[in-house]
């Protein structure tokens, strides 16, 4: 754990022909577009291969309320500063909410709550959960860490590297603040004039709020929704057999139990865009088919590593960051067949794990 948030679209990078966008063209860095009555949708900069994320900011009384904040660099706070002296008309910010705890997301929460006086927002596992990830800036790799990427098949110079690396999750972020105010799911929130409710799902991170607001039939979808990537469902480190696949599951389906389908979603990366069922069906028929691909390759047995080109389109080995972000939702496909008693798993006199499909006689 502790990696920068990057959407990889790993398992499917389908373009959702049957979406409709209905926004222009997005806001540059600094700028501002209105896509419904006080609400405006702002980009902020990332120094990712996905080179955006979507903020969002609601006109909240005698201020705004802001949905997500960015990265912190100084491309990000440079376009905060023109935002506050310019297009948010000098305005306080309100309240701070923020969707996860990956620092695309959460990074400049700490400057703009600090700057303004204003409260954070988060749900609790996000909250908490990112404050253990930070507290690992700096440290060396834990031993439980090289034995999970070990047993996945990684090679000594993969596992070198993971120590190098381990720990930067705190330098793309500014420091919480000590205190927050918590949202859970189901909630109704006064924001400004309209009333959004808290919906909660998970996969992606612990306990993922997208804001849905039934009068102005918005729903801020964070990284819960995305119109043309999957976002990454990982397993890590800390938690090893745990199952995100079927918790993804069960939040597309919840989202669209208490969704309706004519909103305007705004996602965090990519276009607003209607079809919000058509998009959460897309994405799970997306994760089944990575199941059934997994069910045959696993015939005969084979490693994390061995699986990639059965899961992923592009080549992930070489860059450090992609073959992290591989092996997590790699080990969440193979932990979801092993909780369905599909799929059992060896390890070998090295430590490496080896999948195949479970003696079902």
């Amino acid at each position: 754990m502790g990696n920068k948030d990057q959407r990889t679209g790993l398992q499917e990078q389908e373009k959702a022909q049957s979406l409709e966008y209905r926004c222009s063209s997005p806001p540059g860095p600094g700028e501002v577009q209105e896509v419904a009555s006080g609400v405006l949708w702002i980009r902020m900069p990332l120094p990712l291969a996905l080179a955006h994320i979507n903020v969002w900011a609601i006109r909240d009384g005698d201020g705004w309320a802001i949905v997500d904040t960015g990265m912190r660099t100084p491309q990000t706070a440079e376009a905060w500063c023109k935002l506050f002296d310019g297009p948010l008309n000098g305005l306080p910010v309100t309240r701070v909410f923020v969707t996860h705890m990956h620092p695309d997301h959460v990074g400049m929460a700490g400057w703009i709550t600090r700057r303004y006086l204003c409260p954070l927002w988060m749900t609790r596992l996000e909250f908490l959960t990112c404050r253990v990830l930070a507290a690992d800036t700096g440290k060396e790799a834990p031993t439980d860490g090289v034995r999970f990427y070990r047993a996945a098949g990684w090679t000594d110079a993969a596992l070198e590297n993971y120590r190098a690396r381990f720990g930067d999750f705190g330098k793309w972020m500014y420091p919480l603040p000590d205190s927050y105010q918590r949202i859970h799911d189901g909630q109704h929130l006064r924001i400004g004039l309209h009333e959004w409710k808290v919906i909660v799902g998970s996969g992606h991170s612990p306990e993922h709020a997208c804001l849905y607001c039934p009068d102005l039939k918005l729903l801020v979808s964070g990284d819960q929704v995305l119109p043309r990537i999957s976002s990454n469902v990982s397993v890590h480190p800390m938690e090893p057999n745990a199952d995100p696949v079927s918790d993804w599951l069960a939040s597309l389906a919840y989202i669209r139990k208490h969704v309706p389908d004519d909103v305007l979603v705004l996602p965090a990366h990519d276009e607003p865009f209607h079809g919000l069922h058509t998009r959460l069906s897309e994405l799970e028929n997306s994760q089944h088919r990575g199941l059934d691909r997994l069910r045959e390759a696993l015939l005969v047995p084979k490693r994390v590593t061995d699986l990639f080109e059965v899961l992923f389109s592009r080549n992930v080995q070489s860059d450090p960051f992609l073959l992290s972000l591989a092996t997590g939702e790699a080990i969440a496909c193979l932990n979801q067949l092993i909780e369905a008693g599909e799929v059992a798993v060896r390890s070998d006199a090295s430590g490496v794990n080896w999948y195949r499909l479970a003696d079902r006689t």
